[in-house]
């Protein structure tokens, strides 16, 4: 698996990310249906592979498991 990859969110980071994104996409298809709404696929996705891309970036991690080097 690339470093792209590596998992780096923890548990609550995920749950966080899963409601957030959760909220958008409802966002979408009720309230105001804004096509904004859809924005919530970035932290659904994020939440389900345990991987943030911006996380990897800037050397960030919420994640308790020790990273292999």
């Amino acid at each position: 698996m690339s470093a792209l990859f590596a998992k780096n969110v923890g548990t609550v980071d995920r749950i966080f990310r899963f409601a957030l994104g959760i909220g958008l996409l409802a966002l979408a298809f009720t309230g105001p249906k804004t096509a904004w709404g859809y924005l919530g696929f970035i932290p659904l996705l994020t939440a389900t592979l345990s991987s943030c891309p911006l996380y990897t970036l800037f050397g960030f991690t919420t994640c308790k498991v020790p990273q292999r080097s």
